[in-house]
């Protein structure tokens, strides 16, 4: 498998993540191994699960806490919150006063709120303590952790962020799927998953047309030496169990 020559750093392509809230968790790479989750044999063989696993890296909520849906409203807790509390708009515990007592006067008032409703039912947008912020032409593609075993209660939006422009929250959207089931949320368990992007990739994105081949009958003799060589050359004796994973990583440590 060929591959483009990989940044060494977050600094390489100009990611900067700002920590705002004093509790946000600093972000970490994300690994091969979507943080442990991955089945040893998807792990020790599945290169394309591994690549997927490792790119960018885990954003984390910046406290412990759970929310519950009872069809209408969203309701929250966490430490010090004994009672479910309603769910509208919460600033971070203690965080306003933090942000007032460090922002210029004429930003002061404009803490960003930690959990928000969104008009969709069981929706609601939620901070990750951090902003994040690229390079002229860097964006940020935003999805939950990929191939990790969340919650079955959850779903999350995936987004693309101009962060080369918008310097703001770095928040995301969760729509809770069960009602009167408490979803809970840690601090070491991951809600998102961040890589950077650039313009080249939304342009192969756009791209709306594409060759087809209408039977096997169409099939040119290059398609079947490629399909003998991935499929029949590696079965029955002369089959070797992590030969695409070996090969994949052999091309990507030369380039």
């Amino acid at each position: 498998m060929r591959s483009p020559v990989v940044a060494k750093s977050g600094a390489d392509v100009g990611v900067t993540f700002l920590r705002m809230v004093p509790s946000a968790v600093k972000p970490i790479p994300a690994d091969s191994s979507a943080s442990g989750t991955l089945p040893v044999r998807a792990y020790r063989y599945c290169e394309p699960v591994r690549l997927a696993s490792q790119l960018g890296w885990y954003v984390f909520p910046p406290l412990d806490f759970r929310v519950m849906w009872d069809g209408k409203v969203i309701f929250f807790k966490c430490a010090g919150i004994e009672d479910w509390i309603q769910a509208d708009t919460l600033q971070f515990p203690k965080f306003k006063d933090q942000f007032n007592a460090s922002a210029p006067a004429d930003v002061q008032g404009y803490s960003p709120p930690f959990i928000s409703s969104v008009p969709e039912p069981g929706s609601f947008q939620l901070w990750s303590g951090l902003v994040l912020k690229t390079t002229p032409g860097i964006f940020a593609y935003v999805r939950p952790p990929i191939n990790y075993m969340q919650n079955n209660h959850t779903f999350t939006y995936e987004g693309i962020i101009e962060t080369d422009e918008w310097f703001g929250p770095l928040f995301t959207n969760i729509k809770i799927l069960k009602t009167d089931t408490e979803v809970i949320f840690r601090r070491n368990e991951p809600i998102l998953q961040i890589y950077p992007i650039d313009l080249r990739f939304l342009a192969l994105g756009s791209v709306r047309d594409f060759d087809f081949v209408e039977s096997l009958d169409d099939f040119q003799e290059d398609d079947w030496a490629a399909y003998k060589q991935t499929i029949v050359d590696r079965v029955g004796p002369r089959r070797e169990k992590g030969s695409y994973a070996r090969r994949s990583r052999k091309s990507r440590k030369n380039e």
